[in-house]
């Protein structure tokens, strides 16, 4: 995978990059796996804006994946690698010997023509899918439950992966990617090797009009705003935000500060991000 750059024959050009696409080898999805997405603009039933800046984009259909992975010790083959504009990682169509069809995420070293497997005693390769009891310690993962049998919820965006550490009674010790340590039940599932796409993240649009392609809408900084639509608005031409840290259109501080106030799941993590971040 690989970026292309653009000559700056206009304006817009002279910053984008995009994708090659030369790991994609089919251009339209598996109609059996394909369902109509509707777009609400980030607006709730009572037709209220809830989450800000969405709205419009090219029309999307939604990709069925199997994050589950349940049909165990069947061999499937990588029929396709395909894009899928709701995700930045790309998708592995995957047919079983039963003729059955379904979408995994495609991990870095899967191609067209390999097969894959999942269950407790398969190989430990690329693609495969088993209990983190089963997986050598030392071992990049991703697309990890959390919960047994309720599907991958850990590690399925573009060039992310987790390593496994340590074994301890029932729980595993995985460092995510953030460097933080969590623990994870071994009955959880987990795939091997790390999400393919991996310069997903030195891809620069280049341009507003392909963000608005995506169904990103105009954001606009608050100190621009009048001081009843923002606390950071206000005053006489360019002014600080006058006060001791930034805030949220609704007063609440922001730009690092916590939020996380989950205490029942406090005890599953052994090491925070940002202690990580600090050594």
């Amino acid at each position: 995978m690989a970026v292309k750059i653009y000559k700056p024959k206009t304006n817009g050009q002279r910053h984008k990059t995009s994708y090659t696409f030369e790991e994609i080898t089919k251009t339209h999805p598996e109609r059996s796996l394909i369902v109509a997405k509707k777009e609400h603009a980030g607006r709730n039933a009572s037709g209220r804006v809830t989450v800000r800046h969405r709205g419009g984009g090219s029309r999307r259909q939604i990709r069925l994946v199997d994050f589950k992975r349940e049909k165990t010790n069947i061999p499937a083959k990588v029929s396709a690698i395909e894009y899928d504009p709701n995700r930045t990682a790309r998708l592995a169509l995957l047919t079983y010997a039963d003729g059955e069809k379904r979408y995994i995420l495609a991990p870095i070293g899967v191609k067209v023509g390999d097969t894959l497997l999942s269950g407790p005693n398969v190989e430990i390769r690329p693609g495969n899918n088993l209990p983190l009891a089963n997986i050598p310690v030392g071992t990049t993962i991703h697309a990890i439950e959390l919960h047994p049998g309720k599907g991958a919820q850990i590690c399925r965006s573009a060039g992310s992966s987790a390593q496994l550490l340590a074994k301890e009674g029932k729980y595993a010790h995985v460092r995510m990617p953030s460097g933080e340590v969590r623990l994870v039940l071994q009955e959880c599932s987990a795939s091997i090797g790390q999400v393919g796409n991996v310069e997903h993240s030195n891809v620069k649009l280049g341009k507003a009009g392909r963000a608005r392609h995506m169904g990103l809408r105009p954001e606009v900084r608050g100190s621009a705003m009048s001081p009843r639509d923002h606390p950071h608005g206000g005053g006489e031409g360019r002014s600080s935000i006058g006060m001791p840290g930034p805030k949220t259109p609704w007063g609440m501080p922001t730009l690092g500060y916590k939020t996380r106030t989950n205490k029942r799941t406090d005890a599953m993590i052994i090491r925070h991000r940002s202690k990580a971040k600090r050594k």
